[in-house]
């Protein structure tokens, strides 16, 4: 197991550094000299109120010095990634506060020995000054299903006892109001965590092991041991597992949460999941919630407390009321706490409805007779082309993309099949090319959908009052420069336009008087073709593979092969 790649400059001085670039992009926030120490660049502000100071290893970002600001804490203590403040900083960070006039100071602490002892000492040494100072230690976790000598560690819940007491605080309350109350919620509080990966320190390795198709329920934020290690689960299934452990009337450490609760809810990213997963198990905690009868009163979603990278989240339920609500809606200017919406969280926002559809060609009407069938033949064999050269085209695309053009242009050709078989396309051909625009900017997906549909859309136009065969060629021309031009792609660029511009020189033919159609288009395929395999010794000039270098790319544009597929398919289906 190797040691995995940080982006630090060294690994005894991160913390350090890390604090130093928050710091210096926060105009609000300042360093104390020769200490690890954040604080409220503003204390002079704090003159007759309460301060509150919390804090911890660093490796939690933007914990804890995130959450420093007016309506939060008034400074941090931080220590090395993973490991306890200094007594002899918190005890600075103390002096700090006091001297500049505060009505007493409040500790906020997780629930972890170290931190217990240091902030502890500092707190008794700070008293033997003469210092008003309490301390609050916040256990949230709900993990384990018997009782810890140690207790319930402190997780990402936490962050809303800094939030509730700094309202408090900036409201003018007292120490022993301020004790009183957070002390109250945070014994109305539970924090589960999920993990898929695990964390590792700068510069050694990771702190515990996880197979590809396992997760583990109910670890700590420093890579503890959790309660459960599973197989993967859905994201729904994952929070239902999870409410479902924290609120187990056997587990020791649950939280009651009975049908018509008010909670709020926080989806904490632990370092290293995507923002999309955070979305998907976000929306699965608030329908899992409301399905218990659960008033979701706040939701907030993010990267609030973390484990380094570790890929995983944490879900905090706070049992609230009208008050305590208010006070997580009370303004701050910590710049790591959300701009939170002062409304609740559900599942059943009303959806706004749809536009009308414009005028225009949309209005696809079906057609009989020998035009719809020659339609329906060419369409089936276009499509059996394509759904054939799947392979083909996702081989050729590996060396420039992501691999999938067949995929792309087979789920294209299963929409039309779909299509046809469900109504028969209209003959018209502006209309049959705006239903397949529609289509295919719905079913295709990704640039390629988009370039169809372009090129559809803007060939339909000159064919809606004629379509001689000049205005075949002229429909070829609109689509191609509608692609330019918001393509950005040229002729020579090695993508689909060089096959169809090849084509296109051909199709002007069509414009000729007595112009033969199945002749001219034979010639308009050849030079498609022979456009396409002259890709293979262009350098790339627009699309994923211009980030490749030409050495690399030894094989045709996948695109441009595909074009000149379905023109031949299209001269196919016509002889036939």
């Amino acid at each position: 197991m190797e040691v995995p790649k940080k982006l630090v400059n060294s690994v005894a001085s991160c913390a350090d550094d890390a604090l130093a670039g928050l710091v210096a992009c926060n105009p609000g926030l300042r360093l104390l000299q020769g200490h690890r120490v954040v604080l409220r660049a503003d204390l002079v502000a704090i003159q007759g109120r309460v301060a509150l100071l919390s804090g911890g290893g660093s490796g939690h970002e933007p914990a804890h010095a995130g959450y420093v600001g007016k309506g939060m804490l008034t400074g941090v203590v931080a220590g090395a990634v993973f490991t306890s403040p200094a007594v002899g900083s918190i005890l600075a960070a103390i002096r700090a506060v006091t001297q500049a006039g505060a009505a007493g100071t409040l500790l906020i602490v997780k629930n972890y020995t170290g931190d217990r002892l240091n902030f502890g000492l500092a707190l008794e040494r700070a008293r033997a000054e003469g210092a008003d100072v309490r301390m609050v230690v916040v256990g949230d976790d709900s993990a384990f299903a018997a009782p810890k000598k140690a207790g319930r560690r402190g997780l990402c819940g936490t962050i809303l006892i800094h939030k509730v007491a700094g309202a408090l605080a900036e409201a003018g309350a007292s120490l022993n109001e301020i004790v009183e109350k957070v002390s109250a919620a945070a014994k109305a509080m539970g924090t589960l965590g999920l993990s898929l990966s695990p964390c590792s320190v700068p510069g050694s390795k990771p702190t515990f092991q996880l197979a590809d198709d396992e997760m583990e329920l109910g670890l700590g934020i420093h890579g503890e041991a959790g309660v459960h290690r599973m197989k993967m689960l859905p994201a729904d299934e994952a929070v239902e597992t999870m409410l479902a452990h924290m609120t187990d009337p056997s587990n020791a450490s649950r939280l009651p949460l009975s049908p018509g609760a008010s909670v709020v809810l926080v989806v904490n990213n632990l370092g290293g999941l995507s923002c999309l997963e955070l979305g998907i198990v976000a929306g699965a905690a608030v329908r899992r919630l409301e399905s218990r009868g659960i008033h979701v009163a706040r939701a907030l979603v993010g990267s609030f407390m973390t484990a380094l990278e570790m890929a995983g989240v944490s879900l905090t339920l706070m049992l609230v009321d009208e008050e305590l609500v208010g006070l997580i809606d009370a303004k701050t200017t910590a710049m790591a706490w959300p701009n939170l919406a002062t409304a609740p969280a559900t599942s059943q926002r009303q959806e706004l409805p749809a536009p009308k559809e414009g005028p225009g060609p949309a209005q696809h009407e079906t057609s009989t007779g020998p035009d719809a069938a020659r339609v329906q033949l060419v369409l089936e064999r276009v499509c059996s082309t394509l759904l054939d050269m799947q392979d083909k085209l996702n081989e050729l695309d590996r060396s420039a993309g992501d691999g999938d053009c067949g995929h792309t242009h087979a789920r294209a050709a299963r929409a039309i099949q779909e299509w046809v078989r469900a109504r028969p396309p209209p003959a018209a051909p502006a209309q049959l090319l705006s239903a397949l625009a529609d289509l295919l900017l719905e079913k295709m997906g990704g640039s390629s959908g988009a370039l169809y549909g372009l090129f559809l859309t803007a060939a339909a136009r000159p064919l809606l009052n004629r379509n001689d065969l000049p205005t075949w060629a002229d429909a070829m021309d609109a689509g191609i420069e509608a692609m330019q031009r918001y393509g950005g792609a040229a002729p020579g660029d090695r993508t689909m336009l060089d096959s169809l511009c090849a084509a296109a020189q051909d199709l002007h033919a069509l414009r000729s008087p007595g112009a033969d159609l199945l002749p001219v288009l034979a010639a308009a395929v050849q030079s498609a073709e022979a456009a396409a395999e002259a890709t293979r010794q262009m350098e790339a000039g627009a699309g994923r593979a211009s980030y490749i270098s030409s050495a690399q790319l030894l094989q045709p544009d996948p695109g441009a092969v595909a074009v000149a597929a379905v023109l031949r398919a299209v001269l196919e289906g016509l002889r036939s």
